[in-house]
């Protein structure tokens, strides 16, 4: 049974960061892609940033130039390294993972930005 499990979250100044690790296991079929997302209570999902097993990567607007996605294929691990947080990046952030078109999705792992 594939499993999709984040980590790395937690309470952080502004300014400050964080590297969120997000792990897909289960599989012997590697996740064509695997994205990073984020939620605040009563709003949409929003992508963060993805990156492909082939090495491509996005990032969303409000991140680009502060967040770096990168990607372990052989541990089937993509990483999320956050700086210069600010008070709105606070969010849930999710990972979800395409294997085999399948759509997978953790639990998230909660961020909070704050002096």
């Amino acid at each position: 049974q594939v499993q999709v499990v984040e980590s790395g979250g937690g309470l952080v100044h502004p300014g400050g960061s964080l590297r969120l690790s997000c792990a897909a296991s289960g599989s012997t079929v590697s996740p064509s892609v695997m994205t990073w997302y984020r939620q605040t209570p009563g709003n949409q999902r929003e992508m963060v940033a993805f990156m492909t097993e082939g090495g491509s990567k996005n990032y969303g607007s409000d991140v680009k130039g502060r967040f770096t996605v990168s990607r372990d294929n052989a541990k089937n691990t993509v990483y999320l390294q956050m700086n210069d947080l600010k008070p709105e990046d606070t969010a849930v952030y999710y990972c979800y993972a395409l294997i085999a078109s399948r759509e997978y999705w953790g639990h998230g792992t909660q961020v909070i930005v704050s002096s």
